[in-house]
């Protein structure tokens, strides 16, 4: 089979270091014939190795081209591919008894719009391990009052818990990403540790917020909730919202659907 060459478009990064590989797995822990989920699989570097530890899978790949490829590695239904754009996909259609594990090495440029594709499917997933940005995993890890700290890490935080792995060097993939890369692991919660009342209000105050994330709150809520209203929510107004835990965000949106009522 002549070889592919990874394309840009796709975002395409392959994974080929077998002690990155080896470590990767070791995270996952995969248990003998556990159901895994591989978003862009490319070259199949850690399919084989998951396949390898007794996984069975499936896993979601853009690239038509690589899919004679990744027919090579096992039959169905050990493997069973789909050729997909992963943004579209509908993992509740896949078997979840016990839960979805999922996994992957996802393409840099659709990384955060792939994230928050995957909350909504978040009720069928047990785990995701992936890699990433490093400094998008530094936000998603980050706490309140950093840099880092933004509307990733406060979305990303009330759904899941976000454990930062490991980094990894530019060597370990071919061609050589032009940045440095982490793997992740996020749980979803079976039930946030604080349930915001209105998940729709939490999402757009977050989002203002974080868009005018230099000013104060007052300054930052304005249409959405007005002084005396963060007061009330025992926050003080003239806080900048890159200092706000998750459950500040919340208490504060819970506080403004009640006084909605």
């Amino acid at each position: 089979m002549p070889a592919h060459r990874p394309r840009k478009r796709f975002g395409q990064h392959f994974l080929h270091d077998p002690a990155v590989i080896a470590r990767i797995v070791r995270s996952i822990a995969p248990a003998e014939d556990e159901h895994l989920v591989e978003i862009g699989p490319g070259h199949g570097a850690l399919t084989r190795a998951l396949l390898e530890a007794g996984a069975r899978l499936d896993v979601i790949e853009l690239d038509r081209d690589l899919i004679p490829l990744l027919e090579t590695l096992a039959p169905p239904p050990r493997l069973r591919i789909h050729q997909a754009d992963v943004l579209q996909f509908d993992f509740t259609t896949l078997d979840s008894r016990g839960g979805l594990r999922v996994a992957g090495n996802l393409p840099y440029n659709i990384s955060t719009p792939l994230l928050f594709h995957l909350l909504d499917s978040a009720r069928c997933i047990r785990d995701m391990h992936f890699m990433l940005q490093k400094e998008v995993v530094e936000r998603l890890a980050a706490a309140p009052g950093g840099r880092a700290y933004g509307r990733l890490s406060v979305m990303i935080q009330y759904r899941c818990r976000v454990s930062d792995l490991f980094h990894i060097g530019r060597g370990a993939f071919t061609p050589p990403p032009r940045v440095e890369s982490a793997f992740v692991r996020l749980v979803p919660h079976p039930v946030p540790p604080h349930p915001a009342s209105d998940e729709a209000l939490f999402a757009r105050v977050v989002r203002q917020a974080f868009s005018r994330r230099r000013k104060t709150l007052r300054n930052a809520l304005q249409g959405l909730a007005d002084e005396e209203h963060i007061a009330d929510a025992g926050l003080d107004p003239r806080r900048r919202p890159e200092t706000l835990a998750v459950a500040e965000f919340v208490a504060l949106c819970n506080h403004l659907s009640a006084a909605a009522d």
